[in-house]
């Protein structure tokens, strides 16, 4: 994640109530092409990639890049997080900003994990580099994402036709720095 270079990564796990936010492991790799080849997951993100190629190219250890965490749930893979600089983004509002992403697997969904693994990344965040605002993109269309940007402080900023489909979006502003 460009910008964030000055952060110590990986970060020592995260833990919430129910959950681990970490670094990938080779253990993942299985998690990962589930959840990349998912139909469901990917509705609202351009459609999945294909399972056999996903099996041919993904390394045996899925890569380790700042920014991205795996969610775990009692020691398996239930998603991931993302926090990059959105660079190249269509919209000027959010250039150079931190974007937050995420994608469960199915099976997770419906249990309030990708709130609390959501928050706990943006808490992070907010700790390493704090006074720095969060942007999050979604389709309109996608009504859980849309819940959680809400739940999760961001406001809406802009809608606009991208992808074939209208889109949302919201910016989290920065958590105010420790007096």
């Amino acid at each position: 994640m460009t910008g964030i270079g000055s952060v110590t990564w990986p970060p020592a796990p995260i833990k919430t109530e129910r959950l681990v936010l970490r670094e990938s492991e080779a253990r993942d790799r299985a998690a990962f092409i589930e959840l990349l080849a998912s139909p469901k997951v990917h509705t609202y993100l351009g459609g999945p990639s294909p399972r056999d190629e996903l099996e041919r190219e993904m390394p045996g250890a899925p890569e380790r890049w700042p920014g991205s965490f795996v969610v775990e749930l009692d020691g398996a893979m239930i998603g991931q997080i993302l926090l990059r600089r959105a660079t190249g983004h269509r919209r000027p509002a959010a250039a150079g900003k931190a974007d937050l992403g995420y994608l469960f697997l199915p099976r997770a969904w419906g249990f309030g994990y990708a709130a609390e693994a959501c928050a706990a990344a943006l808490d992070w965040f907010d700790g390493v580099l704090p006074g720095e605002p969060v942007v999050l993109t979604t389709q309109t269309a996608n009504v859980g994402s849309m819940r959680l940007a809400a739940k999760l402080g961001f406001t809406e900023i802009e809608r606009f036709h991208a992808w074939d489909a209208e889109q949302w979006l919201g910016l989290r502003p920065p958590a105010t720095p420790p007096a």
